[in-house]
Parts: C-alpha cells; sequence; structure tokens
C-alpha cells in the first residue's frame, strides 16, 4: 500500500480556468435558483484525439479539486488520485485524455458561496443557492463542451465523486461508455446524514459563522470547520487503520494526564483540522454535504429508463473496512442497475484503511480500474486492430449478473471470487 512519490517534471501541471454561462445564458439550477455566469477551475492531462472521444472526466470528493494528478511548481506531493491517473497507471495519460475540475459551490477556483455575488459586489454567503447533483453534472458538461470532447470512454469518481458519476451516467447515459463508482453511495442512511449534520452544526455555532456572511467581516468559523473535518476524519478510516498507525501511543514520552493533546490520534485529528482551516471554505462544507443528504437517483422512476436507451457499463467497487459508505451501499447501487438489466461489474477489495482507502496504491483496486477501462482495446487488439468499435450494447444473456468475467484481466478477479460476488449482488 505504501506510496512513494519522486517527482517527475514531466507530470508538471498548471491549473487552468473557464467562465462558463453568462447573463444572457444563466446556469439553471435543479431547486429553480440560477447563476449568470459560473468560472470552472480544472486541469487535463494527455491528449484528446482527433475524435473528442477518448476522454475519461475525474470527478472529485468532498474535499477536493481540480489537482488530481501530476504536480504543481513547488508542492511537494503530487495531485490526490496521482495512484490513479498518469503515464502508465490505471488511468494511463498516455491513453486517454484525462479531464479533472474543481465542482460547482466548490472553494478551489470554481464558483461557490463564498465567490463574489456580482448583484452586490460581495460574497454571496448563505444568499448562494441550493444546488443538486444534477448541477455538478450540467457543469461538467458544459466544459467538456467548452474543451472539444465530443463523448467520453469513462467517468471516474470516489465517495461524492462517484455519486456524481452514477447521476451522470444514469441522466445523460449517451455521454460515455463507462463509468466507475468507487466506495460510494446512490442513497445515504441516517447515520451518513447523522455525521454530516454534526458537522454542519459545528460551523453554524460557531461564533463567527455570522449567519454566513463572516467574510465580509474578515472573519471565518475556524473552531467549527476544524471539528467538522476531525469528526469527518474519524468516518474516513477503520478502527483497525487507526489502531495500526497510532494505537494508543502517548504524544508526549512523558506526558501527564489532562485535557490537552495526550495521544497520537489526539495530535493527527487536531492537526487535520488546522491544515484544513487554511485550504476549505465552511460555506461549501454545508452546501457539498446537503447535496449529499439528498441524493436519492433510484427515487426518480424514469433513472433506469434512460440509462436503458443507451447502456453504459459500470464497475461498482467497495473497501470491506469502509464503514462511512460500507459494501452495502455498493450493494444497493448494483441491485438496483442489475433489476434494471444493465451491465455491471462489482468488486470488493479487502483494504484495513476505511473509506480513505479508494485514494490510497492497493493493487487489486487500482489493477481492477485498470482491466476495466481498457478491456474493449484488449478486444480490439485481438482482432487485429480492426477498426469497429467494441458494441456498447451487451447481449440479454450477458445481463443476468455483474459482469466481471467480461474484465481484461481475469487475474485481477479470480474465479472464486467472481462466483461469490455473482451470487451476493443478486
Amino acid at each position: 500500500m505504501t506510496s512513494s512519490y519522486s517527482f517527475d517534471p514531466a507530470e508538471l501541471v498548471e491549473t487552468q480556468s473557464v467562465e462558463l454561462f453568462d447573463a444572457d445564458h444563466p446556469l439553471c439550477l435543479v431547486q429553480g435558483g440560477t447563476l449568470p455566469g459560473i468560472t470552472v477551475a480544472y486541469e487535463t492531462y494527455g491528449t484528446l484525439n482527433d475524435a473528442g472521444d477518448n476522454a475519461i472526466y475525474i470527478c472529485h470528493a468532498l474535499t477536493g479539486d481540480a489537482h488530481a494528478s501530476g504536480w504543481h511548481d513547488g508542492d511537494t506531493r503530487p495531485g490526490w488520485w496521482h495512484n490513479l491517473i498518469g503515464p502508465g497507471r490505471a488511468v494511463d495519460t498516455r491513453r486517454w485524455f484525462v479531464v479533472a475540475s474543481n465542482l460547482l459551490g466548490g472553494c478551489q477556483g470554481t464558483t461557490g458561496p463564498s465567490s463574489i455575488n456580482p448583484q452586490t459586489g460581495k460574497p454571496y454567503g448563505m444568499d448562494f443557492p441550493l444546488l443538486d447533483m444534477h448541477d455538478f453534472v450540467t457543469v461538467h458538461r458544459a466544459l467538456l463542451a467548452h474543451l472539444g470532447v465530443r463523448h467520453l470512454h469513462a467517468a471516474v469518481g470516489g465517495s461524492l465523486g462517484g455519486m456524481q458519476v452514477l447521476d451522470w451516467a444514469l441522466s445523460h447515459p449517451e455521454d460515455m461508455d463507462d463509468a466507475v463508482v468507487v466506495a460510494s453511495s446512490s442513497r445515504l442512511t441516517a447515520q451518513n446524514i447523522a455525521f454530516s449534520a454534526v458537522g454542519r452544526e459545528a460551523i453554524m455555532r460557531d461564533e463567527n459563522f455570522d449567519g454566513g456572511h463572516f467574510a465580509e467581516h474578515h472573519l471565518n468559523p475556524d473552531v467549527g470547520l476544524a471539528v467538522a473535518r476531525m469528526m469527518a476524519h474519524i468516518t474516513y478510516t477503520s478502527e483497525e487503520g487507526f489502531e495500526e498507525k497510532f494505537g494508543r501511543r502517548p504524544q508526549f514520552d512523558a506526558a501527564t494526564r489532562g485535557f490537552g493533546v495526550d495521544f497520537a490520534v489526539e495530535s493527527y485529528l487536531d492537526h487535520q483540522g488546522s491544515v484544513f482551516i487554511t485550504r476549505f471554505d465552511a460555506l461549501s462544507y454545508l452546501y457539498l454535504t446537503r447535496v449529499m443528504d439528498y441524493f436519492d437517483p433510484f427515487a426518480d422512476p424514469l433513472a433506469l429508463s434512460r440509462v436503458q436507451a443507451s447502456p453504459v457499463n459500470f464497475l461498482v467497487m467497495s473497501f470491506d473496512s469502509d464503514w462511512r459508505f460500507g459494501t452495502q451501499h455498493s450493494r444497493r447501487i448494483v441491485r438496483h442497475l442489475l433489476a434494471g438489466g444493465l451491465p455491471v461489474s462489482f468488486r470488493e477489495i479487502h483494504a484495513p484503511w476505511g473509506h480513505d482507502s479508494f485514494l490510497l496504491k492497493i493493487d487489486p483496486y487500482l489493477d481492477t480500474v485498470r482491466a476495466f477501462l481498457e478491456r474493449r482495446q484488449v478486444h480490439r487488439s485481438a482482432t487485429h486492430g480492426q477498426s469497429r468499435p467494441h458494441s456498447r450494447h451487451p447481449r440479454p444473456s450477458q445481463l443476468a449478473r455483474p459482469r466481471v468475467d467480461e474484465m481484461a484481466s481475469q487475474s485481477a478477479v479470480p474465479s472464486p471470487l467472481r462466483h461469490r460476488l455473482a451470487q451476493e449482488a443478486q
């Protein structure tokens, strides 16, 4: 699992930005609001082919950004999904044109609640309109049109990113061939909502919150935001992961009992909170977690009918130690897709590091993603480079169970596991 990052000047990247929509053609939001124009921060890796159809879109999780891979000048660490994306990696930038953006409502270069409201000249604050998962997808699609992408080979995302991918594949299946949904959910449980509710309350009860208009007074609800991050980090790591990394180790050799930072795990959480307040916006935290709470795409009676008309191939993956979005969340997605007769592969990965496993270098996980994305290219090579594209419409007999056995790398999914997954997902 260990990741050693060595700087490669060939992977130097810069975050770019583009203005999308305008006053004459505003962004119309699902909940009824509009935005007259938005800025979107994004990065690209690799080269778009002449047909404009070798693109893969990367959707980030709650606190992510457009810097998914590669290095910014002067950085000591690469982008947040560098383990997955890059030359020769699972999402191979020698083969694919990869696009990653900061989502709408974020705070890393894309318009969000702390952006300036052009009508008032002040930050939007809580006047920013409520958002929906569909709104994220609308902006992603507009960015692709700007970049000249005509069709996606795949959309890939973990956690909230996986929710975006699922929503996109169900609402606009004609946009893509494949959808990769990792450590995600199609509907939050009461416990999931409760976790986010505690984080939001910590922020809104901070004395500096000021009804969401703290930026106008040059304040920030640092205490509340740090506590929200600390709480969230507990849900991102498994009990086994905490034990392996910290155990009950004291922070200082000669620690005396008190109410300070006595244990190493306390120091870790304190550090995570302190770093978070320097890079993330409290209002973005409120808005984005609320979008997750209300996400329930299969409640739409037309969701499956749309994708049935233009089938997308799904890969759904989970990690056995994830208790934020455990395997039962992924199985629910698989069951819905199978009920609609859709082609879906499913794999649960053993890893002791909890929800954040999707960000780590875990070979069985990365190998599975690679095999899924490259399986049609393997098919074309086997047919001596014939140019006829592999059919997106599987035979009816292929839809009876998750299509694990279609994956190009059989070693990535051993046959006993394929048999078990087929039984579990049905």
